[in-house]
């Protein structure tokens, strides 16, 4: 009997010491794939996506994206398919607005190609969405804490019903939404819009109207923008006459290839073309740049 009474307190034992050590390796040694859902669940990043190792000590100071007229991705504005659901990308978003749903990419992505071609920085103030131009910049404001930051759109993403935009891990940072999934109010901002322009005093030189010139061979223009229709070029050309006026040569769409390309010149030398594209930069807010043609 005192036998067995010592198997009996022995084995016991072992199944004790057996249990404690299946725990502690539990805690120690959690398998990814079992957290994965749960972080789903609360609206978190997915997987080995997440924050970056060492994420830079000044994301307070990373400056908004400066609006400024881009020409359209042409790879980034056809029709596409992702995740069985169709998508036609605007050419045109002025006036858009959404409120829904913003999450957040980070690691998992950084340093790969996004939509547009660049290399996706998380650092930066930049953002995916479904189907507005790219690039194009809106002004995202959470709600609930009233900070509000603005992004340049230059990926697609994410294809999730329930989600409006995928945001940069710096934007996401200051918007205070990296905890996971957070509703908030999307505005697409017109680069031309007087309410674009800083809210600031500004004395400025009336702008001297220059003389026309007869076109030639080899002369130069300024390069205002491009645009995937002739319509929103047009419209573009007629917004920057109303603004200044004759201060500039004839501005004007012409194709070129699948874009439409609103130029103003020529302009009798490089110096005076200079001094046209300062006023635009100062008026418009924009930065043309020389073509010769």
């Amino acid at each position: 009997m005192k036998l067995a009474a010592r198997l009996a307190v022995l084995s016991s034992l072992v199944m004790l010491t057996g249990c404690s050590l299946l725990g502690m390796r539990e805690d120690r040694e959690p398998v990814p794939a079992a957290k994965a859902p749960a972080a789903t669940t609360k609206g978190g990043y997915y997987k080995d996506d997440g924050p970056g190792d060492n994420p830079p000590a000044n994301l307070a100071d990373i400056p908004d994206a400066v609006p400024r007229v881009e020409p359209l991705s042409r790879g980034a504005s056809k029709p596409y398919s992702a995740m069985g659901q169709d998508y036609v990308p605007m050419t045109d978003a002025r006036g858009f607005r959404q409120e829904g749903p913003a999450s957040w990419y980070g690691r998992r992505y950084h340093g790969k190609p996004t939509s547009s071609g660049e290399p996706y920085d998380m650092y930066a103030m930049s953002a995916a969405h479904p189907t507005l131009p790219i690039p194009s910049y809106v002004r995202v404001t959470n709600p609930a804490n009233g900070r509000s930051v603005v992004v340049r759109v230059n990926d697609r993403g994410p294809f999730h019903s329930d989600r409006i935009i995928d945001l940069s891990y710096t934007a996401a940072w200051k918007l205070d939404i990296l905890k996971g999934v957070t509703p908030v109010v999307m505005e697409v901002i017109d680069p031309l819009a007087p309410a674009a322009a800083p809210q600031t005093a500004v004395v400025t030189l009336p702008l001297q109207p220059l003389p026309s010139i007869p076109e030639a061979a080899g002369m130069t223009y300024l390069q205002l923008g491009a645009f995937a229709s002739a319509e929103s070029a047009d419209e573009f050309a007629q917004r920057v006459r109303q603004r200044l006026g004759n201060a500039l040569p004839e501005v004007k769409q012409s194709p070129s290839g699948k874009l439409f390309k609103v130029q103003a010149g020529p302009f009798a030398n490089v110096a005076q073309a200079d001094q046209a594209a300062e006023a635009v930069a100062r008026e418009l807010g924009i930065q043309p740049f020389k073509v010769t043609r």
